[in-house]
């Protein structure tokens, strides 16, 4: 459609050329001109022509049936027009024109507009249109003249409304998203900061949704989601803005709010769910929720900060009592251990990059004759300084902070390439939980020991006993596994967590290390030393190896030896040093 010209004949001159080359054909006899208002009152377009200076609006004849508009008298200027324009419009047709801030160069300016008109005053009809024009100029270059088409799009509108309120807002409960719920509490944030207020941020949990999902189905724990977005909604201040933070979680941003203020409404919220059972599909369902809040800018000046300490707030709340509220508070504690876990991320970090891990070196020596059967290796972190952290001071740490499997990757490779070097050498190496499920643990053991034939069968791989029971069975694949690469496996620390004899049977390892604070004392304590020899007694039925760990004196090696231990492990035989002491005998004998 030619939307420049709205009326007009159309030429028939193909038809003519048609029957003339044919005179056997009938002629056609084709309509004079097309019934313009008809096709666009159809299709929902009426054409107009607004002549600026005299406020003159001249419609299409069809601007009846399009617009609903039964006294077209009433729409003849664009006064008139503009009383059936919705006070909600952000810009008419007006404003657009005479605010264009445009020259027209000779072909006129175009111009787009939506806007919503009520047909009749106080009807619930509404017509969203869209305006498509172009304005001329007059003599004096401001606008003289308009023309254009007004479409009706409520559908589109609709469509396109829908759509705006998925981008924005849960498909569940009618709130916004987190998106856009972030996005208001950053504005939030930064409007306190300026104006030098204060703010809060309440996130609430749904307790036990998971029970509820188990225990009733999806759809009734979507139920109970969208009856507590109406409660919460319900008790809060209009100014207030509620949003889904998640799946069993709702955020609530709270302008112009001081830490009392805070307290007040979630305390409120709180009543709110609790008090009255909320009804489903299933029945009437017990649902309460916990809530952790933050105060900006006192407690928190970004939104990462103010999530984070919110979601702590929730965690420590859950753990204390379900149903309640706490309010974040500074802990100097806490904050202390932050600050020396960002400081160990780095330093264990460097060091990995900067190839500063090293080895210790401790032997294990047979309690008949003292010689050396293997060394165990222990992780060492050389500092810039050239100070060495022991393994003991890091490995909790790096635990903590989900590092230790890249520490166990780079010690496996230090240890396989001693191996490499020293063919008669024996070795062990620890191994932390985390890495016994690691795919990348088990792909860098695999790998070096198929690239280094006769490496495996001089290697054990150690793991501590409270690791070993915490699952026995994924713990029995672990071993499993490792056997099948031709390693063999001890387990340290034993007696630390009181594993029976039953589940050590079960595991099938090859070495039993006795936790040496059993050993320690056992020339002093009755009940250590008849513990120790219990285990030494008990493990030799089960034809395993045992090594005594802290064997501090000749007395104690001799009392262990004559229980039946096979090794001994401790500051008589020799502590950890990043010397090779392999190659100091090696100097000895010659």
């Amino acid at each position: 459609m030619n939307r420049s010209s709205p009326q007009g004949s159309v030429s028939v001159e193909i038809s003519r050329r048609r029957a003339a080359a044919d005179p056997t054909q009938p002629t056609a006899q084709p309509p004079s001109k097309l019934d313009m208002a008809g096709i666009l009152a159809s299709v929902g377009e009426v054409p107009y022509e607004w002549r600026v200076d005299s406020d003159l609006l001249m419609w299409g004849p069809n601007v009846g049936e399009v617009l609903l508009i039964s006294e077209s008298a009433a729409i003849s200027t664009g006064r008139g027009y503009a009383q059936f324009l919705e006070a909600e419009n952000a810009q008419a047709r007006f404003d657009v024109v005479m605010q264009s801030g445009r020259r027209d160069e000779g072909n006129g300016v175009p111009y787009q507009i939506q806007y919503c008109i009520r047909p009749e005053p106080g009807s619930a009809t509404r017509l969203w249109v869209e305006d498509t024009g172009r304005w001329f100029a007059g003599p004096d270059g401001k606008p003289g003249r308009a023309h254009g088409l007004v479409c009706v799009i409520n559908e589109r509108y609709e469509h396109e409304r829908r759509l705006s309120y998925l981008a924005r807002c849960d498909g569940l409960t009618g709130e916004l998203n987190r998106h856009h719920l972030n996005q208001v509490l950053e504005d939030t944030i930064d409007q306190s900061l300026r104006l030098r207020s204060s703010c809060g941020f309440l996130l609430v949990a749904i307790n036990n949704l998971g029970r509820i999902n188990e225990s009733y189905g999806f759809d009734i724990a979507d139920q109970v989601i969208g009856a507590v977005a109406k409660r919460l909604r319900g008790r809060m201040r209009g100014k207030d803005t509620l949003g889904r933070f998640s799946g069993n979680k709702f955020g609530l941003v709270l302008r112009d709010c001081t830490s009392d203020d805070m307290a007040i409404a979630a305390e409120r919220l709180l009543a709110g769910v609790r008090d009255e059972m909320v009804p489903t599909s299933a029945g009437l369902i017990a649902v309460t929720v916990t809530i952790g809040g933050v105060t900006a800018p006192r407690h928190a000046r970004s939104i990462a900060e103010v999530l984070a300490r919110a979601q702590e707030t929730l965690d420590t709340a859950k753990s204390r009592r379900r149903g309640s509220f706490l309010a974040y508070r500074p802990n100097i504690e806490r904050e202390a251990l932050r600050r020396e876990n960002v400081h160990a991320t780095d330093e264990i970090v460097a060091a990995l990059n900067e190839r500063r891990i090293f080895l210790a070196y401790e032997t294990v020596a047979i309690a008949a004759d003292r010689r050396p059967a293997f060394y165990e290796c222990l992780m060492r972190i050389r500092r810039t300084d050239g100070s060495l952290i022991a393994a003991n001071d890091i490995v909790p740490v790096a635990e903590r902070l989900g590092l230790v499997r890249l520490l166990d990757h780079r010690v496996l490779e230090l240890v396989v390439d001693e191996l490499i070097a020293t063919p008669a050498l024996q070795a062990s190496l620890n191994v932390s939980p985390a890495s016994t499920t690691d795919p990348d643990w088990w792909a860098g053991l695999g790998s070096l020991l198929r690239s280094h034939p006769g490496v495996a069968g001089r290697l054990i791989v150690e793991i501590t006993e409270s690791a070993a029971i915490h699952d026995i069975d994924e713990t029995r694949g672990f071993v499993a596994r490792v056997k099948d690469l031709g390693c063999r496996i001890a387990i340290d620390d034993f007696g630390a967590g009181y594993t029976s004899f039953r589940n050590l049977r079960k595991l099938g390892v090859d070495i039993v290390k006795i936790d040496g604070a059993f050993v320690h004392d056992i020339m002093r304590s009755e009940d250590d030393r008849a513990f120790v020899r219990t285990l030494v007694d008990l493990a030799k039925r089960l034809k395993l190896a045992t090594v005594a760990e802290w064997v501090q004196d000749e007395q104690a090696a001799q009392t262990l030896l004559g229980w039946g231990c096979d090794y001994l492990q401790g500051s008589l035989i020799g502590l950890a040093a990043t010397a090779r002491p392999w190659l100091a005998a090696h100097a000895q004998a010659i």
